[in-house]
């Protein structure tokens, strides 16, 4: 994350299935909706209530995109982190608009509610060899790795 931008985590909901394109060049893009709802307890009805619902449009790239999409659909309860960015355009009529969107950096299920199973192996740029803490390989000396 560079300097001066704004970091934020959602805890919510997919709206839809995420779409899974790709650009000219190969790169993966998934984009998605998460609607988070804050709820209260409201003691007068003893209830919980829902307030208003915040929609946040998402997009996720290259390999995390591509997860994105095998991994989570309509109603899926997440939890990711990214950075807010503005997207300004101008319409086909000359109108200035804009919009805000979160760039994800990391997303997975929310298990407050249910239970995953992972499937898959991890995928990394580091060779099991270099990253102490890699499950398939162990300390030779049985130190911990810091």
């Amino acid at each position: 994350m560079s300097f001066g931008e704004t970091p934020i985590t959602i805890i919510g909901n997919l709206t839809a299935d995420p779409e899974l394109k790709f650009t000219d060049s190969g790169q993966a893009l998934a984009r998605f909706t998460v609607a988070s709802t804050p709820r209260t307890f409201d003691r007068d009805s003893n209830q919980w209530k829902d307030g208003t619902s915040t929609f946040f449009r998402c997009a996720a790239w290259r390999s995390l995109a591509e997860h994105v999409a095998e991994s989570v659909g309509k109603g899926s309860r997440v939890v990711l982190s990214g950075r807010i960015r503005q997207h300004d355009w101008k319409t086909p009529e000359g109108e200035n608009r804009s919009m805000l969107a979160v760039e994800v950096d990391d997303i997975g299920a929310s298990l407050r509610f249910t239970t995953v199973t992972v499937n898959g192996k991890r995928t990394s740029n580091t060779a099991p060899s270099d990253n102490p803490w890699a499950t398939d390989s162990q300390p030779t000396d049985n130190k911990p790795p810091f």
